[in-house]
């Protein structure tokens, strides 16, 4: 396996890091002040290619690959991980479309969706199915050649500024469980839809959070993805994918920590000496640095297992999206420790990068569940013994 980047990979690392430092690190601070979601920066981006990385070429995306992805998302996220983060979410909507949507409903949203003139929400947790994503209850009723959707999502990024929504939704009996799951496309702005107020947040400022509710929403069958029970292994599938995203966003805002403390440790004089001579700082550095390093490896692997159908795929991103997450927000935490009672003003972005990674902790899966996950298939035979 690579372990430097292609002159492709490179390439397109560049863009991005241009992109981000031009479009996004100079106004980063202020989206996350004023709670500002930057749509034209979005679209900015779209324009590049940004808003269907791993959408294939065919239906207008870059076709790129996990891994390439990983390589751009770092970049942007480096910048603001709030507004990297909601760019892999569209991705991963957007991907779900061009992968298992009929021509009808491709031709409806992939054009405006993969340039980012549209942007697309993930709408999956429930207020009573959150880890338990098989127990959700919001319910998809036939009604002729239509469906008729009732209930509500909590958490979902975007809404109420997006014009499309993934939503999963039961098909089958109260009892079916994960095999009564389907899931739909619906339009953001389809009669019946309502959305709750932005939610208050820790972090991830640059972007709303709301409640999306459906009361009789009707669509039509076309906008199902899938066969009907096919909703769940979907939904699972583009989580493969978004852990690695969230995973990324982790890297890149660990990345400008990291960089940051750097460049403090010369710049900041303590008993005389820069903080770059005390040897407990410099191992301190030496940690961080190391950890962010295991870190990407790992989601590389990650990325390159679901490039190439590894079986332990979806193993390799649980494992590397709980590692990544866990050790990036270490990372940001010990560079804002190391920044003193500077790291805890606004004047420094430090308390940004650790209020934005806290939450990639909890989604796409919470760290807890993606041990549950990769203990499962540890557990049988013959796994230990091939792991790499």
């Amino acid at each position: 396996m690579r372990f430097n980047l292609t002159e492709n990979q490179q390439a397109f690392r560049d863009a991005a890091r241009a992109f981000a430092e031009k479009s996004m690190a100079p106004y980063a601070a202020e989206w996350d002040e004023k709670h500002i979601f930057p749509i034209d920066v979005i679209r900015e981006a779209g324009a590049l290619g940004f808003c269907g990385l791993y959408v294939p070429e065919d239906h207008g995306g870059l076709g790129l690959s996990r891994l390439d992805t990983s390589v751009v998302v770092e970049e942007l996220a480096a910048a603001c991980p709030s507004t990297a983060a909601f760019i892999t979410i569209h991705n991963m909507a957007t991907w779900m479309i061009a992968r298992f949507g009929g021509d009808q409903v491709r031709t409806s949203f992939l054009p405006k969706l993969v340039t980012g003139e549209s942007l697309a929400s993930y709408c999956l947790t429930e207020p009573g199915a959150g880890s338990d994503a098989a127990s959700l209850k919001t319910r998809a009723e036939p009604d002729g050649d239509d469906y008729l959707i009732t209930g509500s999502k909590v958490f979902i990024s975007g809404a109420g500024s997006t014009q499309a929504l993934v939503v999963m939704a039961r098909t089958g009996g109260p009892d079916s469980g994960a095999k009564g799951i389907s899931t739909f496309v619906v339009p953001g702005d389809t009669e019946g839809i309502h959305y709750g107020k932005a939610e208050d947040k820790m972090g991830w400022h640059s972007q709303p959070t709301r409640l999306v509710s459906f009361d009789q929403v009707r669509i039509p069958a076309s906008n199902r993805l899938g066969e009907e029970g096919e909703g769940f292994a979907i939904a699972m599938k583009g989580l493969d994918g978004g852990r690695l995203n969230i995973a990324t966003c982790s890297l890149g805002g660990a990345q400008a920590a990291l960089l940051r403390a750097r460049n403090y440790m010369h710049e900041r004089q303590q008993f005389g000496k820069p903080l770059a001579a005390f040897q407990a700082l410099q191992f301190k550095l030496a940690d961080m640095a190391t950890h962010l390093v295991a870190a990407r490896q790992m989601v590389r692997l990650g990325a390159w297992k679901l490039d190439n159908q590894d079986p332990d795929a979806t193993l390799h991103c649980a494992m590397a999206k709980r590692f990544a997450t866990d050790a990036c927000f270490e990372v940001c935490n010990d560079a804002l420790q190391l920044h003193g009672g500077y790291g805890y003003i606004r004047e420094y972005p430090l308390e940004r990068y650790v209020r934005d990674l806290r939450v990639h902790q909890i989604l796409e899966g919470t760290n807890e569940i993606m041990r549950l996950i990769a203990a499962r298939r540890l557990l049988e035979p013959g796994v230990v013994e091939a792991i790499q």
